[in-house]
């Protein structure tokens, strides 16, 4: 019993230091991101990488949800003769909980576990060291832009999944089910609040995109300098960077109900 409570609380403690070393991690970085040394460029590239080579897969997801989503929701609405509704269902569906959520995940499989690598691999080739001997800070100058690049692009993406998946369900109620244009669109306008449901739904993006770009990049830049530490760095930011998502998006619901 005195070991098994032994093992408790050392990883107890473990949990406890890991967590005030990715704080102060963290407090780092911010502190790099406010002073008066803007690097521009390197955001641009950044948000270039994350955001712009992220298109493609956000929006054929996009429209393969909506129409997914739109499908089921007519066959379930028609038994209760509610299918006009169908917009209005698709729209906050997407609005509140699907558009955040799966854009998250889309974006901490392809962007936030390359970030992660690719900060892992600088580790591994003592470039970060390298940038310390030239006295620059691999915080202010690796670090800093990646994450503000990852909370930008987010609300960003999860706009374009938004309306990608609404026009995939408007493709598949309107073209395909034979529902009325009109209808659709009216009972989308109708049922969408702008102060509950949008600023909602940009309110869990910035809180997914500030999470997932805290996870990848602590996970490179604590990344052991091998080969299999690349490879533990990059697995971990996909699988605890999508149950924080999870997490986070059931807390800010409970809590604010958006």
């Amino acid at each position: 019993m005195r070991g098994v409570i032994e093992r408790i609380g050392l990883r107890a403690l473990e949990a406890v230091s890991e967590l005030g070393r990715m704080g102060v991690f963290v407090g780092g970085f911010v502190r790099a991101g406010v002073l008066p040394r803007y690097r521009v460029r390197r955001f641009m590239d950044e948000l270039f990488d994350v955001g712009v080579l992220s298109l493609a897969i956000i929006c054929l997801s996009g429209l393969t949800v909506g129409a997914v989503l739109a499908l089921q929701g007519y066959y379930n609405l028609a038994r209760f003769g509610a299918e006009g509704s169908l917009g209005a269902v698709v729209g906050l569906v997407l609005v509140r909980e699907l558009g955040p959520v799966l854009t998250a995940l889309l974006v901490t499989g392809r962007a936030a576990s390359a970030m992660a690598a690719q900060i892992a691999t600088m580790v591994t080739t003592e470039q970060l060291d390298g940038l310390r001997m030239m006295s620059v800070d691999p915080l202010d100058f690796v670090i800093s832009p990646k994450a503000l690049a990852m909370a930008v692009a987010m609300p960003l993406l999860n706009a374009l999944f938004i309306v990608f998946a609404i026009f995939g369900g408007y493709v598949v109620g309107v073209s395909y089910l034979g529902l009325d244009a009109g209808q659709y669109w009216t009972s989308l306008e109708g049922a969408i609040v702008f102060a509950q449901d949008i600023a909602g739904s940009v309110l869990k993006s910035v809180v997914f995109g500030i999470l997932i770009a805290i996870i990848a990049t602590y996970r490179g830049y604590t990344a052991e300098p091998t080969a299999a530490g690349v490879s533990a760095a990059t697995t971990g930011t996909v699988v605890t960077g999508s149950v924080a998502v999870l997490v986070f998006d059931y807390a800010i619901t409970a809590l604010w109900g958006v």
